[in-house]
């Protein structure tokens, strides 16, 4: 045959239509193993892909959101009060938020030169050849002007150094925990806005009568106030199951986690936000645990610089927004369902395999399924079945092939 030939053949045969043969296998395990897969994927694609899922939506993931924190509380320690310019941090802020639970406290400090804390690796001296002039120990607090002399009012010496004295670690003064902070309400105020959908939301009422009363007086609780947006401290470190007491000592840095998962095919007002809250920061046993920091509080005496250092432990509150929200459309359904309608096919896939692997011992089933006329089946089974032909099945009748 030519190559004109072996075109025109391959041209004329490019537009025949061709039918799969269906062949009917009456086998009860097969039978069995064929709807029970076919039912697993139609229960995974309506329970999991359409209801759970709602794969029939177009969603978003990605919404605007913006967060506006405020601390509110007073507290009394000894014959202070303390109001929230001097524990929160910063007093109006955004989606961070600290209050000061704890102190450490250096009064009066003044650049000068001082002893060097005995800690300090290499430190300790007896003679001022024992200390280098400029040298700087990154684990110490100051320059060394190359003298050894007495540690405050101790026996021993150390190196002395050029630094704001006296040093934190002699002259600290650790104050007590400020245990009334278990009060302390934050304010939290989110807005969020889903732009697909051109739906704005918030996570305060206003509906409700009355407003400035209600936020004054309400403290947040899921069933009987969702939409209050006050937060008492004690009722987030509970949530978030750690001990109030052992933040005052270490500090902490806390998650507020604020959920939108909106459906809009419901009216947007059952739009509602659902927090958690979860300790952010390495755990306690850590030496690099909790949540602090320094600031110093400047002044002149005696016309000289001073200041008060301040060594702060406190809670800090990371506010993060996730919203999703979803509405139905007719694309995703259609694309979803034509994949569920698809999938069923994979049921027929993994008979085959099974009645081709394991039953067809004696290849019968491959002979009539793949029609090929040259095997013959051995003996016959006792197995039952049945043809049911569409179309060309590509089996020449007229060689009298029993089919």
């Amino acid at each position: 045959m030519g190559l004109r030939e072996f075109i025109k053949d391959y041209f004329i045969g490019f537009w025949d239509y061709e039918t799969p043969k269906v062949m009917v296998v009456k086998n009860k395990k097969l039978g069995v193993i064929y709807r029970g897969v076919q039912f697993l994927v139609i229960t995974y694609f309506i329970w999991y892909v359409f209801i759970s899922q709602k794969a029939y939506q177009d969603s978003e993931t990605r919404p605007e959101s913006s967060v506006y924190t405020r601390m509110k509380g007073m507290a009394l320690q000894g014959d202070h009060v303390l109001d929230t310019v001097e524990y929160a941090q910063p007093s109006e802020g955004g989606d961070v938020i600290s209050t000061i639970l704890r102190r450490e406290v250096t009064y009066d400090q003044r650049q000068g030169t001082c002893a060097e804390h005995f800690s300090v690796p290499k430190a300790n001296c007896t003679a001022d050849a024992d200390c280098i002039a400029g040298e700087v120990d990154f684990d110490g607090n100051g320059a060394r002007t190359g003298r050894c002399v007495p540690y405050y009012d101790q026996t021993f010496k150390t190196c002395e150094i050029q630094t704001w004295c006296p040093i934190e670690k002699y002259a600290v003064v650790r104050e007590p925990a400020l245990e009334e902070a278990i009060n302390f309400t934050v304010f939290i105020r989110n807005a969020i806005h889903f732009p697909k959908f051109k739906v704005l939301r918030g996570n305060i009422n206003t509906n409700k009568r009355r407003r400035g009363k209600y936020l004054n007086k309400c403290h947040y609780n899921e069933d009987k106030h969702p939409y209050c947006p006050n937060f008492r401290l004690g009722y987030i470190a509970e949530q978030a199951r750690e001990r109030f007491s052992e933040l005052c000592l270490t500090g902490g840095v806390i998650g507020v986690f604020i959920n939108w998962k909106c459906d809009f095919d419901l009216d947007p007002s059952q739009c509602k936000p659902t927090y958690s809250f979860r300790r952010l920061d390495t755990r306690k046993d850590l030496p690099s645990s909790g949540y602090n920091y320094r600031f110093a509080k400047y002044y002149r005496k005696d016309g000289e610089e001073s200041r008060t250092l301040v060594h702060a432990f406190g809670i800090r509150l990371d506010v993060i927004v996730h919203g999703h929200a979803g509405r139905f459309s007719l694309i995703p359904t259609i694309i979803n369902t034509v994949t569920a309608m698809t999938s069923v096919g994979i049921c027929s896939i993994i008979c085959d395999w099974i009645m081709l692997t394991f039953i067809d011992k004696n290849e019968v089933y491959s002979d009539r399924k793949f029609d090929n006329p040259s095997k013959e089946p051995s003996q016959p089974i006792s197995t039952e079945f049945s043809f049911i032909t569409y179309g060309s099945n590509h089996s020449d009748l007229s060689d009298g092939v029993p089919l």
